[in-house]
């Protein structure tokens, strides 16, 4: 556990370094919670400094020169949320661990590269070491912002799961498809995205998939992908980052599994669509028409997010009657508890528990640590490796 204070009232103070899509929506939680209060933005670009006085606060160009002011102000942080590009994840949370400042929230993906996430990792084992030998409270807690295994409908899932609602699951199907704007990709900003090294659908997207599908199922041992055909690069050569790609699955638990993502398409078919928790995307008109995973079990199936099931629960065999495909199908619908409850909310609220003292440390139940995030990181690059190579892949246990 980590806590920030010795004061129980005293509010955390919060810094987010990163102004750009996530910042503020990052900034929006910590203002709601009453425990924290946000002090700055750390962001060299202008356009940060709006963004940052939308929400009353300063903008600083560098860790280094936010440190020098809210030191002698309203004091050190007690955390920090890192929502920078991609390839930038690791450097700032190292430049974070190496100014004192041990409490953060890392968006996802831990990083956009294997090597440094997989540095990051063994940087906070090292330290974890060092804090246990010198009897050090104050220890490292870095979660990962995967943000949806605190969705309400993955919870209720979970929770059906948890209870045997399905059986044995026995394979798992997902779509993540829908059609992002030419904005999204246009410089300055935007035109990491657009680069193979930086962005690409895999390390933005599916590896939110990915990450639930772990929550839920546990480990990917193995992955065979197959790319979509790439649209934006006839129009753009300098667009090299890949659009999608049709992937086939393989749990260390036996389970198998399919997922097709591109975000070339105009579809539905996607989590955001379909849960409606992204403020930026419309939700779908019904959950019927959106869901994105189907969950195949023995003795129930499960659609997602239109939480719908489906049982010969009501057969009871004997007298000529058996369950299977010559009898009608029943259809529950699963209802969500706090479906209105935003993620990103939760997530946090979370957070501030495991900063306070009160919650799990980031690696057992809901929370995200650094060894899922690398998890989720190594199936992604899998997968990558699959598409480019034309062969299976297996995918490294941590």
């Amino acid at each position: 556990m980590v806590p920030c204070s010795k004061e129980k009232d005293k509010n955390i103070l919060i810094v987010i370094v990163g102004a750009g899509l996530i910042g503020p929506r990052h900034a929006q939680s910590v203002q709601r919670h009453p425990r924290t209060q946000l002090i700055a933005f750390v962001d060299p670009s202008p356009s940060a400094i709006p963004v940052a006085e939308s929400f009353g606060v300063p903008c600083y160009d560098s860790i280094t020169s936010m440190l020098d002011v809210v030191g002698k102000t309203t004091g050190k942080p007690d955390a920090a949320i890192v929502s920078t590009p991609n390839h930038t994840h690791v450097d700032v949370t190292l430049q974070l661990l190496e100014n004192g400042i041990r409490n953060i929230l890392l968006e996802k993906p831990i990083s956009d590269d294997l090597e440094s996430a997989e540095h990051l990792l063994a940087t906070v084992k090292e330290q974890k070491c060092k804090d246990e030998k010198r009897g050090k409270d104050a220890k490292i807690n870095i979660q990962i912002g995967h943000h949806r295994r605190f969705n309400p409908y993955i919870q209720t899932t979970k929770s059906l799961l948890e209870t045997d609602s399905l059986g044995t699951v026995v394979a798992v199907n997902g779509l993540w498809t829908l059609l992002k704007p030419a904005s999204y990709f246009a410089p300055p900003l935007g035109s990491w995205r657009a680069d193979k090294k930086k962005g690409g659908v895999l390390g933005i997207n599916l590896i939110h998939d990915i990450d639930v599908l772990q929550f839920l199922f546990g480990p990917v041992s193995r992955v065979y992908a197959e790319g979509t055909l790439l649209q934006r690069m006839r129009q753009n050569p300098e667009h090299t980052a890949e659009e999608g790609c049709a992937v086939t699955l393989r749990f260390a638990s036996g389970i198998v599994g399919t997922f097709l993502i591109c975000d070339a398409t105009p579809s539905p078919l996607n989590f955001e669509t379909g849960t409606g928790e992204n403020p930026t995307i419309p939700p779908a008109p019904s959950k019927s028409a959106s869901d994105c995973y189907r969950i195949l079990g023995t003795r129930a199936s499960l659609s997602v997010p239109d939480m719908t099931r489906w049982s010969y629960d009501h057969v009871s065999c004997g007298q000529g009657k058996e369950k299977g495909w010559n009898t009608e199908l029943a259809m529950q619908q699963i209802s969500v508890k706090d479906a209105d409850v935003r993620p990103f909310d939760a997530q946090w609220g979370y957070f501030v528990d495991v900063v306070s003292g009160k919650g799990e440390d980031g690696e057992r139940g809901v929370g995200c640590g650094v060894e899922d995030g690398v998890r989720a990181l190594r199936v992604v690059q899998a997968v990558r490796e699959s598409m480019e190579g034309g062969k299976p892949v297996d995918v490294q246990s941590v």
